[in-house]
């Protein structure tokens, strides 16, 4: 067993010595919203979004992107278990900030292997064989935060399957302060018409 696999298992253990009374809680979200935020580990949305659990739904993807999955989750949040309000949260200091497309089909065709960056960019470890199957893959990466939390608003938005009485919210989180910063062009765009 690995040490992680290990430590999972002990906390797991020690959650359902303590669950109470939690096997009660409603399917539904009882705050009636969803986020959508970006994966990285430094984030913890029940913290900086006051949420306990059964309180809100969370969809998390590297950059937290309107990808079609998360537009198809944020539909399913709404259309049968009532969520009424919508964020796109995303954050500083991202990682899908530090590569673009074609860096990361580049990388996935010299190897399938973990790549490392250094200040004079990303590099290969050179083990394996690689696939050119990534080139097929729009990435999503960001290039600024603010473009893309608009830029993913609009998604939502402007997506036929999302109603336009949902009010979908924009904001950047900062990794340095823990602080909810509003993207006030993506919140506008998100406004109900």
């Amino acid at each position: 067993m690995s040490k992680i696999l290990e430590e999972v298992l002990n906390a797991n253990a020690c959650y359902v010595a303590d669950f109470g009374d939690k096997a009660s809680l409603a399917l539904p979200p009882a705050r009636h919203f969803a986020i959508l935020t970006c994966m990285d580990a430094r984030l913890d949305p029940a913290k900086y979004a006051g949420l306990v659990e059964g309180d809100a739904h969370v969809i998390r993807n590297a950059g937290g992107r309107a990808s079609d999955d998360a537009i198809r989750s944020l539909v399913i949040s709404y259309k049968l278990l009532g969520t009424r309000e919508w964020f796109v949260i995303h954050h500083t200091d991202c990682g899908m900030e530090l590569f673009t497309n074609e860096i990361m089909s580049d990388l996935l065709s010299s190897s399938l292997k973990t790549a490392s960056i250094d200040e004079s960019g990303w590099h290969d470890c050179g083990e394996g064989s690689g696939c050119s199957d990534g080139k097929y893959i729009n990435w999503l990466t960001i290039r600024k935060q603010e473009e893309s939390v608009l830029e993913d608003v609009k998604r939502i938005r402007n997506h036929s399957l999302v109603p336009r009485e949902i009010p979908i919210y924009g904001y950047i989180y900062d990794v340095k302060t823990g602080c909810l910063v509003e993207v006030p062009a993506a919140t506008a765009a998100g406004a109900v018409a």
